[in-house]
Order: C-alpha cells, then sequence, then structure tokens
C-alpha cells in the first residue's frame, strides 16, 4: 500500500512539472499582453458604464484590440491560453495590469484635484472681482450724493 501511494505521489509530482500547452509559434509577448489586457479592462468599463458612447463612435472592443495591436482572435485565444496554463506568468501579467490600471487611476486622480482646485481658484477670483465692482459702484453713488 505505501508503495502505490508513493508511485502515485511520483507520478503526481512528475505531471505537475509537465507543460499542459506547447508555446504557439505566434505567441503575444508578456508585455503585449499586459497592454491589451489593460486596454480590455478599460473598454469593458466604458461599455458597462455607457455602452452608447462605444455604438456613437463604431468601437467593437474586441475589434479595437485586434486592429491596434496587430493581432487576430485566434493568436489572442492561443497565448492567452498558454499563459493560464502557466499559473504563475499568469499571475505575473495580471499583476501588471493591476498595477497598470492603479497607476493610470492615480494619475487622473491628480488631474481631477488639479482641474478642481483650479476652477475653485477662479471662481474666487470671478467673485472677488465682481464684489470689487459693486464696490466701485457703491463708492461712486455714494460720492454723488454728498
Amino acid at each position: 500500500m505505501k508503495k502505490a501511494a508513493l508511485i502515485l505521489l511520483l507520478l503526481l509530482i512528475s505531471s505537475c512539472a509537465e507543460k499542459l500547452l506547447e508555446k504557439p509559434d505566434n505567441l503575444i509577448s508578456k508585455d503585449t499582453m499586459v497592454d491589451i489586457l489593460n486596454d480590455l479592462a478599460i473598454l469593458n468599463a466604458a461599455k458597462n458604464t455607457n455602452v452608447m458612447v462605444l455604438r456613437n463612435h463604431g468601437i467593437e472592443p474586441m475589434q479595437y484590440i485586434y486592429e491596434k495591436y496587430e493581432i487576430d482572435s485566434l493568436q489572442f485565444v492561443e497565448s492567452d491560453r498558454y499563459y493560464a496554463s502557466l499559473p504563475e506568468e499568469h499571475e505575473k501579467i495580471y499583476i501588471a495590469v493591476e498595477a497598470k490600471l492603479q497607476d493610470e487611476e492615480d494619475r487622473l486622480s491628480t488631474e481631477k484635484k488639479e482641474r478642481d482646485s483650479l476652477k475653485r481658484v477662479e471662481s474666487e477670483a470671478a467673485r472677488l472681482k465682481t464684489k470689487k465692482t459693486k464696490d466701485s459702484l457703491l463708492q461712486s453713488g455714494d460720492k454723488k450724493i454728498e
């Protein structure tokens, strides 16, 4: 019984080291896969938020990706399946995508804060200018009465 368990364990360990899929001839590089998956995440978010914006601009997310990266659906699927068969590589790709999305979110948040503070400054300047104009009209009106 112990020998059978040991043999089964050895078979299991050796099968884990085996590659599940052969590397495709037209494999998309890891960096490009990160870019593709990043763009797909953004496009899917846009599609889920307001699909009419994409429709009005004639954007079909997957067709856009294929044209932008000069790939076809088969190449994308084969590359994605290959990386999925290598869990560590697949995880690294998705961690890189997540980091890229977070960087973009941080950048947009910073830009929004800057725009908001500029609007506040402009609004305050306009308010002060209006107040100064009103005050000067009151002062000139006071002089005529005297």
